[in-house]
């Protein structure tokens, strides 16, 4: 098929090389504007743009769709279908309505639960026992539309949003040549009113840890945050993110240590931390951690 593809982050490589394997004719790649990044400030390309280049792709990136003048551009490109996964900008009724088959979404999450900007976080910080990808026909509603086909997986009861965004988006691609090889053949399924959930965009002051929570919901903070923006805590005054947390046995005072494993103590149980990351330095295991930077029983974090 003549394909336009509409994506900007790593999240969206994946699809991208999938459907190029598959032999699709990609007519053109739609993605964000390169934007300044790194200590010097210059402009850098997104991870798509980066890619479609090294696959000798031709590259949009405008920064809105709005104008009549795009609207044509990207009619005149008479694509069969666009695909569309983690864009970024609100896609017009004339973009919608441009390729022969629509624009076809692959969202990370089973509608209707988590429509919206951060599925993957919110799946894992509400505890889901599990998620997936659905491929949905794009209509003018945020990700309402019928969905074409969808493919659950369990949560990893210690997998990070960064482990299973990885997952996903290789589920993703599979699951787009999938549907678009059977594209005459697959029925769109109205999604349900009921059980509709909101995935907001996630805050940076979501990120501060409570001790005195139950450790089971620490713990599905830290992970869900994990690894951006990252949940954190503080030692004599100094933030640590906390990026890996996992179910541990103990009790003691919210936020003290338990042991030399970096077991924490919660206001119900406690969890243990995998991995953590200084302010400046690179994320390390928990015990390379430890080593530089020392927690002893007792400790208390938080103060």
């Amino acid at each position: 098929m003549r394909v336009i593809f509409m994506g900007t982050p790593d999240f969206s490589v994946p699809v991208l090389d999938a459907l190029v394997a598959a032999g699709h004719d990609i007519a053109c790649v739609y993605c964000q504007p390169p934007r300044p990044a790194g200590r010097g400030k210059k402009d850098r390309a997104t991870p798509v743009h980066a890619r479609a280049q090294a696959l000798g792709l031709p590259v949009r990136h405008p920064t809105s769709l709005k104008s009549s003048t795009e609207q044509q551009a990207f009619a005149d490109l008479n694509a069969d279908i666009a695909v569309v996964v983690a864009y970024g900008l609100i896609l017009p009724q004339a973009i919608l309505d441009a390729p022969a088959h629509g624009c076809l979404n692959i969202h990370a999450s089973l509608l209707p639960r988590w429509r919206g900007a951060a599925p993957i976080h919110r799946a894992i910080m509400a505890g889901d026992a599990e998620t997936g990808i659905c491929i949905m026909q794009m209509e003018a509603g945020l990700d309402t539309g019928p969905v074409l086909l969808r493919e659950a997986t369990p949560i990893g009861a210690a997998e990070t949003t960064g482990e299973l965004h990885d997952r996903l988006s290789v589920l993703g691609a599979e699951l787009i040549v999938m549907a678009l090889d059977r594209l005459d053949t697959l029925t769109p399924e109205a999604q349900p009113n009921d059980g509709a959930t909101y995935a907001a965009k996630i805050d940076k002051s979501e990120a501060a840890i409570d001790w005195t929570l139950p450790a089971a919901d620490v713990s599905r903070q830290i992970r869900g945050l994990s690894p951006f923006p990252g949940a954190w805590t503080t030692h004599t005054g100094n933030r640590i993110k906390l990026l890996g947390a996992e179910p541990a046995t103990g009790q003691g005072a919210p936020g003290s240590l338990l042991d030399d494993t970096f077991t924490v103590a919660c206001g119900e149980n406690a969890l243990r931390v995998t991995r953590a990351q200084r302010a400046g330095k690179g994320a390390q295991d928990a015990a390379t951690f430890l080593n530089g930077h020392p927690l002893p029983p007792g400790t208390r974090l938080g103060d």
